[in-house]
């Protein structure tokens, strides 16, 4: 995955625009268009066409195709817009631009106070959207392949902002991937290149190995496939300059056919997306080491199929865990707690402290927090929609946390309900909790209930990815994929670890 490269270059008169084919000129908001604004004329025309005025442009942004066969588009920014909105607004401005398969784009931004903040987020719009998605056409897709900018950003900015956006694009590229292709073998060899190549160390702990550790809920899901391929895979990047730990939890299901409970075609299409927690996970820390964060994180990723087979898990078997708790399976899609609770008793230290325990010993790992992301529960789909993701935080200092950097990332979250007086409707006659219940009601808070049985009581947060896919796109991202999490999390770990 190669971003399009950029070139700054001084910001000179619109005029500049001529060194590529599409243009965006982003202006700040106004009344008027700017008395020398090139094809001024005809941008007014287009806009009496429209019975548009000036100031619409904030909201609708317009193309004008020039005679020399360059296409413009243009559009004004609001600084003071909440994130989410100005991603959105730039998005559908570059894509007037980048629908046609550009190589080049120039993107020009008048000076004023916070036009740097729209410089950088025209350039992250632009280097996401301008990278094609993995598809298998006969007929290549044409990527972007450089950006001029006329600014006054330096380049340390776009550093940072090159970093963000290969961050969401290695999420999204993965969870685009064809079943077929990423498989939980090749996922890991994947993985272990991507480690290699950013220096993180590496630790695999396959099929036969968690079995011997006693990791039943996670190899009850794993056994119905060619459970050889399964993994929890742990990725580990230690700076120098670190006082804080992260422990970063993807779930990665490469195929989610329902097991024995099987989804009916309507609801399994898709489903190889639903590796989309690793996905994020995944692209957080290595985003992280790229950046230099004064972090040190811990990531792991439980990498499985939960498929149909003879020697698939069932309904009313009983599971033990890491930690010696004993799960009744109730229904066989619910497998995305069942690996994470033994994923999270790894990364937290809880696992072999129960009575079930065998063999895996204590961890060592103590994380100052803990944050998982997994595509859960249809629940919250019904909940949120596709445009938001539902957060469970295991203290309002954290909920607020979550909240303040889904506002500034643009990628918006809602706290849940979190309350103890939920967990009677886990209670089992034969184990000591029920993996769900089969009523469906709440179920989305029911699944973070039984997820917090297994994070030690560490420090929390579970993201439920319900804006992991979004028809049309979402903020700054155009395809249905949108990478949601990647910006909210390297937001919130840099504030989490600002904190005294």
């Amino acid at each position: 995955m190669t971003l399009p490269r950029i070139v700054l270059q001084p910001a000179r008169m619109y005029s500049q625009l001529s060194v590529a084919s599409h243009g965006l000129v982003i202006l700040p908001g106004g009344d008027a268009l700017p008395a020398d604004l090139p094809q001024r004329d005809q941008w007014l025309a287009v806009l009496k066409r429209k019975a548009m005025k000036p100031r619409e442009l904030a909201k609708t942004p317009l193309a004008l195709d020039l005679s020399d066969g360059r296409r413009l588009a243009l559009l004004m920014a609001d600084p003071k817009l909440p994130r989410f909105e100005r991603l959105t607004r730039l998005r559908k401005a570059a894509m007037l631009l980048l629908d046609e398969s550009p190589k080049h784009i120039a993107i020009w931004v008048a000076a004023g106070d916070g036009m740097d903040d729209v410089a950088r987020d025209a350039v992250y719009v632009a280097q996401i959207n301008g990278v094609p998605l993995p598809v298998r056409k006969k007929k290549a897709v044409v990527a972007l392949e450089r950006i001029d900018l006329f600014s006054a950003l330096a380049a340390p900015d776009l550093a940072q902002v090159a970093a963000h956006a290969r961050a969401n694009l290695l999420a999204r590229e993965l969870t685009a991937l064809a079943p077929n292709e990423l498989t939980p073998a090749t996922y890991r060899k994947r993985i272990r290149s991507m480690a290699k190549e950013a220096g993180l160390a590496i630790e695999e702990f396959d099929f036969r190995t968690l079995k011997k550790m006693g990791a039943g809920a996670f190899c009850a899901v794993a056994q119905g496939s060619h459970h050889e391929d399964a993994a929890i895979v742990h990725l580990s990047w230690r700076p120098k300059s670190s006082k804080k730990t992260v422990a970063l939890v993807g779930k990665g299901i490469c195929f989610d056919t329902g097991g024995h409970n099987l989804k009916p075609a309507r609801y399994m299409a898709g489903m190889h997306e639903d590796m989309n927690g690793s996905a994020v996970a995944l692209a957080l820390t290595l985003a992280a080491a790229e950046l230099q964060l004064p972090v040190a994180i811990d990531c792991w990723l439980a990498i499985a199929h939960n498929h149909l087979s003879p020697g698939a898990y069932k309904q009313n078997d009983i599971v033990t865990a890491l930690d010696g708790t004993t799960i009744e399976v109730v229904h066989t899609d619910a497998e995305g707690r069942m690996v994470l609770a033994d994923t999270l008793l790894l990364a937290t230290g809880g696992a072999g402290n129960g009575r079930g325990g065998k063999g895996g010993g204590k961890s060592k790992k103590n994380p100052d927090l803990v944050i998982d992301f997994a595509t859960l529960t249809g629940s919250m789909h019904v909940a949120l929609g596709a445009r938001y993701s539902g957060v469970f935080a295991g203290s309002e200092a954290l909920a607020a946390l979550a909240v303040a950097a889904g506002h500034a990332s643009g990628e918006r979250v809602c706290v849940f309900p979190f309350d103890e007086d939920y967990d009677p409707a886990l209670d089992s006659k034969v184990a000591d909790v029920k993996q769900c219940t089969l009523d469906g009601e709440a179920d989305h808070i029911l699944a973070a209930r039984l997820l917090q049985r297994f994070t030690h009581r560490r420090p929390w947060l579970h993201v439920d990815l319900s804006a992991s896919s979004c028809s049309g796109g979402l903020g700054p991202a155009a395809s249905d994929l949108t990478g949601f999490g990647v910006a909210w999390g390297l937001n919130l770990i840099a504030r989490w670890s600002a904190q005294e």
